[in-house]
């Protein structure tokens, strides 16, 4: 791997002009009002597991379309009365919920955890999902995700998936023995960019967010500059739907980031890896320098896609500590 995006100078002052359609604020009223038209029923359903030292249930609450989304709630067992903060996780592409014993990491620093499982993924990545997606656009598509349903806002893939993670949040706050005002989402990648999504929807509901390389901001350029990693599936839709430029790149600026980011008010902690071509550093930097809210930034600069790993997670839990316990 190689520096290949702008120098870091550069990153920390670029603010790109945004592409977003007139009608962006009334589609996303228009998409949780009908998401919230179904009742949120949250169930969860406790698990027999070997984990002595957590309580772990399967979660299942109404998502887009009254659509029931999976994945899992986990808690310390011995927490006593006190409400807990929770810990809402989103997944990196093709991911699943995969296992319980995979998320302990908040719940043994004391935090509950939702981890919602992401529609129609998980099938194939080594880490396996059970939430499926009824829903499609009945449009050609290139194999994955994100050409999914793209011939119309209302119809794309990603729609579905943002209104879900709103509805994980709503489900969090609504669960006993939470308190609503210490929840907070901790993801990367796929999952980072649907928590900038979240924060730019809800951003009352959030007591902050920590977005490690997130994806989904800027699609023109992420295409334009690099082949690898998902954003790649939308070069090739667009190498045989050649006349159709314009037209998908108006649909996406629906789900930018960086048109979130605008709007997202609570403190966000997010991270880049300037050696990412999968999550191209000036995407992520264009939506932090846009960011609306507190923020910081942790740059690796050695690092592909991985960005910070354990370290940085490391540096997440401490934060969280401090955030959420204080």
């Amino acid at each position: 791997m190689a520096l290949f995006d702008l120098p870091i100078e550069r990153l920390r002052t670029y603010e790109p002009p945004r592409e977003e359609p007139a009608d962006f604020e009334e589609f996303w009223r228009r998409t949780l009002r009908e998401v919230r038209a179904y009742d949120l029923d949250p169930v969860l359903t406790p698990q027999d597991t070997p984990l002595a030292l957590m309580e772990v249930a399967e979660i299942h609450f109404s998502g887009f379309g009254g659509h029931r989304i999976g994945g899992w709630f986990i808690r310390p067992r011995d927490a006593g009365d006190a409400p807990l903060p929770c810990v809402v996780r989103y997944l990196g592409y093709t991911m699943g919920r995969g296992l319980p014993h995979q998320w302990l990491a908040y719940p043994s620093a004391g935090f509950a955890t939702l981890v919602m499982d992401t529609r129609g993924q998980g099938g194939g990545s080594g880490v396996p999902g059970r939430t499926p997606d009824p829903a499609g656009g009945n449009t050609p598509e290139v194999p994955g995700f994100l050409t999914r349903g793209l011939s119309d806002p209302d119809t794309y893939y990603y729609r579905r998936v943002y209104a879900d993670a709103v509805r994980a949040v709503e489900a969090a706050a609504a669960l006993p023995g939470i308190d609503p005002e210490r929840i907070m989402v901790v993801a990367g990648s796929q999952g980072g960019g649907v928590g900038l999504a979240v924060a730019g929807l809800v951003p009352e509901a959030l007591r902050a967010v920590m977005l490690d390389v997130p994806s989904l901001c800027m699609f023109r350029r992420a295409t334009e500059i690099s082949n690898v990693g998902a954003r790649a599936e939308i070069a090739e839709y667009l190498r045989t739907h050649r006349r159709r430029v314009e037209e998908v790149f108006g649909v996406l600026s629906y789900f930018d980031g960086v048109n979130f980011a605008a709007r997202a008010t609570p403190p966000a902690w997010f991270s880049a890896a300037l050696m990412d071509q999968v999550c191209p550093p000036s995407t992520i930097f264009a939506a932090y320098n846009h960011y609306a809210g507190p923020r910081e930034m942790r740059v690796w600069p050695y690092n592909g896609h991985e960005g910070g790993g354990a370290e940085q997670e490391a540096d997440n839990l401490e934060l969280a500590r401090h955030l959420l316990m204080g």
